[in-house]
């Protein structure tokens, strides 16, 4: 069980985008990498290759390692260190350490 999973809402601890918060669009789990919405934008240069396509510089959202982002719990309003409990039917579950409560 990976502790950040797509759509979750996470928080930047490190680097240029210290303390911003975004939902993760794809984790790369090989790399120990993931896309956040909004977090690590690089501009790069696109090409017109179609008549309906603008050409131009493009910002786009460049992964990020999964030690610089936490994950935002949302009774604490902050990003918290995260758990893993088993519930009553057996299956596995996150919580927040700070709260108890699940993610």
């Amino acid at each position: 069980m990976f502790r950040i999973r797509r759509n979750d809402s996470v928080e930047v601890i490190a680097g240029k985008d210290r303390g911003k918060k975004g939902k993760v669009l794809r984790v790369f789990t090989k790399e120990n990498r993931a896309i956040v919405e909004g977090i690590n934008l690089m501009k790069k240069h696109r090409r017109k290759t179609r008549e309906d396509q603008q050409g131009g510089i493009a910002e786009i959202e460049m992964p990020i390692a999964l030690s610089n982002i936490m994950l935002f719990c949302k009774y604490c309003e902050e990003g918290v260190r995260t758990g893993i409990t088993v519930l009553k039917d057996g299956t596995k579950t996150r919580i927040c350490k700070a709260c108890k409560e699940a993610i």
